[in-house]
């Protein structure tokens, strides 16, 4: 069966979508916001924050950007909340609160 390319948004039926573990191509991942998964988001504190780069390379969703050395604000679209980078920071400038929902 060959896949055919499909737009997946809630008015696709379970026919029109690949079989599942079915990858049709790489990156479809940014395509999708699984942020709204976590229950927790990580906080950074700017201030007490020394750019020391720990917690990058630790997110397991690629969550937290390194531009020129320092590192950006987080990517709430795709981080799940694990809070592995609130633990690796040696100055406890991540912290962990509750995810907030709107009801929008």
């Amino acid at each position: 069966m060959k896949h055919k390319n499909v737009e997946i948004n809630e008015k696709i039926g379970w026919r029109d979508i690949s079989v599942a573990g079915h990858i049709t191509g790489g990156g479809t991942s940014k395509e999708f916001h699984t942020g709204d998964w976590r229950n927790l988001r990580p906080v950074l504190v700017l201030e007490k924050c020394k750019q020391c780069l720990l917690c990058a390379p630790v997110c397991p969703d690629s969550s937290i950007a390194v531009t020129r050395g320092k590192r950006q604000e987080f990517d709430y679209d795709h981080c799940k909340g694990c809070g592995i980078c609130a633990r690796v920071c040696p100055f406890d400038a991540i912290y962990m609160e509750k995810e907030v929902v709107s009801d929008d």
